[in-house]
């Protein structure tokens, strides 16, 4: 019952070898993927080093990253492909440890999906901006409201199987991933279930709430795939 974890990393040299070092192998862990997204800086280097397989993704996007480490799984043989595929950033934020919890009820067959809530469980002062908790607030309001499911976060940290994640059909490239994603396990009757877990403060700046740009950008493709799944 294997266990491929995708990290999708840009410029995460500070922080990518504490991911992947803390991540409990012991649980079926066979492979973690660091999908390097045009970084500029030793991610790569770190990653191979901390014991992770590096995957170069030339286009930007947090999406494309996800879909790198997608199509390598999709490529595997049969036989070393996972029963459940974990998403988990690059910067340290989450407690890699927290998997352990992510992935027993997929194991037990009593979930299809489980998220990681930053919302449910305890953070640290500062890790979420006040623009994230605002986001996170009307994006899982509106999916409530149109899809009749009720989410508490879009954290990126999340657990599912492998099979139900092919079923998924995943498209977006960019900043609607997480979105797209919980909206289209919704529509199937996926079953969801979400947990608590711990956030701190990243290591480094955040390429997308840490920039003006960024937020703008995140918030309006947000809010574009809730209304396109309608």
């Amino acid at each position: 019952m294997a266990i491929i974890v995708i990290i999708p990393a840009y410029n995460e040299a500070l922080s990518i070898g504490k991911v992947v070092s803390d991540i409990p192998k012991e649980i079926g862990v066979s492979t973690i993927l660091v999908v390097n997204n045009a970084s500029t800086d030793d991610t790569a280097s770190v990653a191979v080093a901390a014991g992770a397989v590096v995957l170069l993704e030339k286009n930007k996007g947090y999406g494309n990253a996800c879909l790198k480490g997608m199509d390598y799984i999709a490529n595997l043989p049969e036989t070393e492909k996972p029963e459940i595929v974990v998403f988990l950033d690059g910067d340290y934020s989450d407690y890699p440890e927290d998997m352990r919890d992510l992935v027993k009820d997929i194991f037990a067959q009593k979930y299809d999906m489980v998220l990681g809530s930053r919302t449910l469980g305890n953070r640290e002062k500062g890790s979420l901006t006040l623009q994230q908790i605002f986001g996170n607030w009307l994006s899982t309001t509106l999916v409530r409201w149109i899809y009749g499911v009720k989410y508490t976060d879009l954290g990126p940290f999340r657990a599912i199987a492998y099979n139900k994640l092919l079923s998924l059909n995943m498209q977006d490239k960019n900043y609607g991933w997480t979105m797209e994603m919980q909206i289209k396990a919704a529509k199937m009757g996926l079953r969801i279930h979400e947990i608590p877990v711990r956030y701190r403060n990243r290591i480094g700046v955040s390429k997308v709430s840490g920039t003006l740009k960024g937020t703008i950008m995140a918030g309006y493709k947000i809010l574009w795939t809730v209304a396109k799944y309608i």
